[in-house]
């Protein structure tokens, strides 16, 4: 199991190791707790100066976590691109004030301010993970999800697929070689469809066989269901200012909601 504890140190955003921002120094516990948290209120929030106020919040993280900043804005933009068809069709699907009229189909305020609605939400929320949780190694992230009592099932998922996601991907990529070294070229016929139902049958096998091996080797060296964690965490004085801070905003933002709300 050696091979899990000793990952590469490489964070979930692929971004590099060892981001200096003052983040790095809390309990990733505590980020991620935090991450949680901002995610929760800023879902249940509608009016847009809350939104925006949440989303400058998430641009601070980011800062604090001393992320890339053009990596970090094409992952955002990448997600973006899932839901801007979305955006664009709710002006035209939700009923109220005309804006105007597109091929006998009225765009309304309403489904506008919708549509807006959601992209701060969606954007606020992700660079906020982005910042808090992408800057991770994952295998701490790992420890710190079984430090916070979540199923040691679910996390030896995650250890696994982090630690294996690559392995399958080089054969992806060695078995689309062998293809190609034999003249294959995909095109809309039933041989290209035949060959790539080869292709995933042929991973799926391949991958299967690769799990019975580790399965095999983690028992030859006593794996009984449970991978021992090496990391010690402990809250500190940073995680206690940190979670101070970070609440009383997020506070401050429910109030606000409240208060709009009941106006």
């Amino acid at each position: 199991m050696g091979h899990i504890l000793t990952l590469e140190r490489q964070t979930l955003s692929d971004t590099g190791a060892g981001h200096g921002g003052a983040l790095a120094r809390l309990d990733p516990r505590a980020r991620i707790l935090g991450a949680c948290a901002f995610a929760m209120v800023t879902v249940v929030c509608s009016w847009m100066p809350v939104l925006v106020a949440a989303l400058l919040m998430a641009v601070g993280l980011m800062w604090l976590s001393r992320v890339p900043v053009a990596p970090t804005l094409r992952r955002m933009a990448a997600m973006d691109s899932f839901i801007i068809f979305l955006l664009a069709l709710l002006p035209f699907s939700v009923p109220g004030d005309t804006i105007f009229t597109l091929w006998g189909f009225a765009a309304s305020w309403q489904g506008l301010a919708l549509a807006v609605e959601i992209l701060l939400t969606a954007n606020a929320v992700v660079l906020a993970l982005l910042s808090l949780v992408g800057t991770m190694e994952p295998v701490t992230l790992g420890h710190a999800l079984s430090r916070l009592r979540v199923p040691d099932t679910l996390v030896h998922l995650l250890m696994f697929t982090i630690r294996y996601i690559d392995v399958l991907r080089a054969e992806y990529l060695r078995l689309r070689q062998a293809m190609k070294m034999r003249g294959f070229r995909p095109s809309t016929n039933w041989h290209s469809y035949r060959s790539f139902g080869y292709l995933v049958g042929m991973m799926l096998v391949r991958a299967i066989e690769r799990s019975e091996r580790v399965l095999g080797a983690m028992k030859c060296r006593g794996f009984a269901g449970r991978i021992p964690l090496l990391e010690t965490l402990a809250y500190g004085r940073s995680d206690a200012l940190f979670a101070a801070g970070l609440g009383a905003a997020l506070l401050a933002l429910f109030a606000a909601e409240i208060a709009h709300a009941a106006v």
